[in-house]
């Protein structure tokens, strides 16, 4: 079955009830965790995805993670250093981020994508340990509480991943420890992030991990002490911190990159295990999104590849100017075509995150489109095609069916498919971006599982 089928036989059957959205949503909406992180704003329903849909997406997400850590190999002979300068980091960013480079890959990753008719699209992909709604699991779990939503997902097969039960695996598997033996870990944010907002989140986030029985304990890095061979935080050896902050933090003061240096030093003496390190953050930028878009470096690249690139990747480039080749194979000149094409295209910073800096080209002036074009111009900025998502219903507050805009956040982990982030806003609320930010409610999804793992047999 697929996403739409699910989808349509689901609010058939809730079409025939009277369950409104308080009512599907239960308990989620008092769960301190997710009031933080999905803002008090909850979609009354998952998101649904087939068996045959899952495999497909999980099999291209997998090329193309694998295709993005090839790329300071394929294209600059394994220097890390000019990928990180391509990619758009600074000098400053680079000198700490190439003393924190992790001996592999890391395997935490949420990818961002919304569902055209086309099917999935990359809108970004997320690659540190600094991600919103690990707590999703919680979510799916507190939905499924509604006697309606359970009966669907037992008749249909349909489960969903614990992202933050995952979430440990990895990092154990990634730090090497033992989860029995109990490592203490300190949840790890900026200070001024910290003491501005995220405290709260964090105290809870350390809560749901304490319930999966880990020891994790939330702070800042202000907070950690370096002494006797080890990172403390107040009486606690600390064994693994997990990163909160990025390396976009670098630039906040002059005083930055010297607090971030004492934890990139402690985790090179192997003082403690830094989850996840800061290179992993060179390939969430966007600019390896237009690297594997570019058709001048399609050569680099297997049939097997450049098939899942063509279904997932929308056309992506950086902004300078020259001659690109459109999906059609017309040759433009890139700018020239921006400017005249601006309601197709999107424009967004490279190493930003949360949709910051992103403009919509339908949703502003020719005149001002041309000016951030101008300014983008040789920075570190792409032009992405807009992506125009299929809209699903949801049920309002008196049981009503309304169409939404989705985007969806496909989360990875070292045993595979790690869960799923939903967000939504109301097609009549206009807001181009699907993200928190903008005001989207944000939810969970469903996915029908392997006919072996279903409680049915």
């Amino acid at each position: 079955m697929d996403r739409p089928t699910l989808t349509e036989r689901y609010l058939a059957e809730l079409s025939e009830s009277t369950a409104t959205a308080a009512e599907l949503l239960g308990r989620a909406q008092h769960d301190a965790l997710l009031g933080i992180d999905f803002e008090n704003r909850f979609l009354a329903r998952p998101l649904f995805l087939g068996h045959e849909e899952h495999e497909q997406l999980m099999a291209d997400l997998d090329t193309l993670h694998a295709a993005l850590f090839s790329l300071p190999d394929r294209l600059f002979d394994g220097d890390l250093g000019a990928f990180a300068r391509a990619v758009g980091m600074t000098e400053t960013q680079i000198e700490v981020i190439l003393r924190s480079q992790g001996a592999a890959a890391t395997r935490l990753a949420r990818t961002d994508l919304c569902v055209d008719d086309s099917g999935f699209k990359v809108v970004e992909v997320n690659m540190t340990s600094s991600l919103g709604g690990l707590g999703n699991g919680v979510m799916a779990r507190a939905l499924l509480e509604h006697p309606l939503l359970a009966d669907f997902a037992a008749r249909h097969g349909l489960g969903f991943a614990d992202t933050a039960a995952e979430l440990l695996h990895t990092m154990y598997a990634a730090t090497g420890f033992d989860p029995r033996s109990r490592p203490v870990i300190a949840v790890a944010d900026w200070p001024s992030s910290y003491l501005t907002g995220w405290a709260a989140f964090l105290e809870e986030f350390c809560a749901l991990l304490r319930t999966l029985g880990a020891d994790a304990h939330p702070c800042h890095i202000g907070q950690l002490d370096y002494r006797d061979g080890r990172v403390w935080l107040g009486d606690r050896a600390v064994d693994i911190i997990h990163r909160i902050f990025l390396a976009e933090d670098l630039l906040e003061s002059p005083e930055a990159p010297a607090l971030m240096d004492q934890v990139v030093r402690a985790a090179a003496a192997d003082q403690v295990k830094l989850f996840v390190p800061l290179d992993a953050e060179l390939y969430a930028s966007k600019t390896t999104l237009a690297m594997l878009s570019d058709e001048n470096n399609r050569h680099l690249f297997s049939a097997e590849e450049l098939a899942a690139f063509d279904r997932v990747l929308p056309w992506t480039r950086t902004v300078r100017p020259g001659t690109v080749t459109l999906e059609n194979g017309h040759r433009v000149e890139l700018l020239a075509y921006a400017r005249a094409d601006r309601h197709d295209l999107v424009l967004k910073p490279t190493v930003l995150h949360g949709g910051s800096g992103v403009i919509l080209g339908g949703d502003v002036t020719e005149e001002s489109w041309a000016a951030h074009l101008d300014a983008a111009l040789d920075k570190p900025y792409v032009v992405q095609r807009r992506i125009r998502p299929v809209t699903e219903l949801f049920p309002d507050e008196n049981g009503q069916l309304e169409p939404w805009l989705t985007a969806w956040g496909v989360f990875t982990m070292a045993r595979g498919f790690a869960g799923i982030m939903a967000r939504g806003t109301r097609l009549d609320a206009n807001v181009g971006v699907v993200n928190i930010t903008n005001g989207a409610h944000a939810g969970t999804g469903l996915y029908e599982l392997p006919p072996r793992e279903r409680t049915d047999g």
